[in-house]
C-alpha cells in the first residue's frame, strides 16, 4: 500500500513547525506525493496563524512542482459546543478543514463533554474531519464519533504523528480503525508533520491499517484521485 496525498501538514506559519510550504512541497514532490493539504494552526494556540491566512493560502496556485497543494487549516475546538478559533468567513475559503482538540488550547474535560465538543466539531459545515482523535488524552466514546462522522458524510483521521508521540494513541487509533470499518466510515491518513521531511510519513498509520485489513476504497487519501473525489463531494455538500 502507498498512501499519495498528505492530508495534514504544518508550516512555519504555526508558529512551531519548521519548514516553509515550498520546502513541504519540494519533500512531497521528491518523495512521489501527489499531493498535501496545508493546514497550519489556527490563531487559538500559542504562536498559531491568523485566521486570513486562509485567504492568502487560497490566491497561490493549486499546483505547485507538481504537487497538488489543498487550501486547508488545523481549527483549534475552543469549548465543548464545538466551536472553532477560525470564523466561517474563512473556513468557506478552505479546501478541507480539520478541527482538532489541543491541550494548550482546552483541558480535557468528561468523557461526555469530550465527546460532545467533537461530534458538534463535525457540524460544521466546513469541517471535514476531526485531527488525531486517537488521543489519550482526551477520553471519548469512540463509536459515537464515528457514528457521528458517517451520518454527517465525514471523516475520521488516522494520524501517524500519534503513534510516535503521543503516548498511548495506538490502541485507540486501532480502535478506530476497527469501528470504522464496522460501520463503513471513510477515513483520511496523515503525517501530521511539522518539518518537510515527515510529509508523507505513514509508516506505523499504514501498518495499523494493514493489521486491521481495513478496506483501501474507506481511505480518501490513498490516491489524488480518491481525494479529489471527496473534494468533489464536499463542494456538493456546501452547496445544499
Amino acid at each position: 500500500m502507498r498512501l499519495l496525498v498528505d492530508t495534514h501538514t504544518h508550516t512555519v506559519a504555526s508558529g512551531h513547525a519548521y519548514s516553509t510550504l515550498k520546502e513541504n512541497v519540494e519533500y512531497a514532490r521528491d518523495t512521489g506525493m501527489e499531493a498535501i493539504c496545508s493546514a497550519d494552526h489556527g490563531p487559538g494556540i500559542r504562536g498559531g496563524a491568523p485566521d486570513f491566512i486562509i485567504g492568502v493560502l487560497a490566491s497561490l496556485p493549486e499546483s505547485m512542482e507538481g504537487v497538488r497543494v489543498f487550501c486547508s487549516t488545523e481549527a483549534n475546538i475552543l469549548d465543548y459546543d464545538g466551536h472553532v478559533d477560525i470564523p466561517d468567513r474563512f473556513l468557506k475559503l478552505t479546501e478541507f478543514a480539520i478541527a482538532s482538540l489541543h491541550d494548550i488550547v482546552i483541558d480535557p474535560g468528561t468523557r461526555e463533554q469530550n465527546t460532545a465538543a467533537m461530534a458538534a466539531a463535525l457540524h460544521n459545515p466546513f469541517i471535514d474531519v476531526i485531527g488525531h482523535p486517537g488521543n489519550p488524552y482526551y477520553d471519548i466514546d469512540r463509536e459515537t464519533v464515528v457514528r457521528e462522522a458517517k451520518k454527517l458524510d465525514k471523516l475520521i483521521e488516522i494520524n501517524d504523528h500519534s503513534f510516535l508521540y503521543r503516548k498511548g494513541s495506538a490502541p485507540n487509533c486501532k480502535d478506530f480503525l476497527a469501528l470504522c470499518k464496522k460501520h463503513g466510515v471513510r477515513i483520511t491518513v496523515s503525517s501530521d508533520a511539522h518539518i518537510c521531511y515527515r510529509v508523507g510519513g505513514f509508516g506505523l498509520a499504514e501498518a495499523a491499517i494493514l493489521e486491521a485489513e481495513f478496506p483501501q476504497e474507506l481511505i480518501v487519501s490513498r490516491n489524488l484521485e480518491a481525494f479529489n473525489g471527496y473534494i468533489r463531494e464536499r463542494k456538493s455538500r456546501l452547496k445544499d
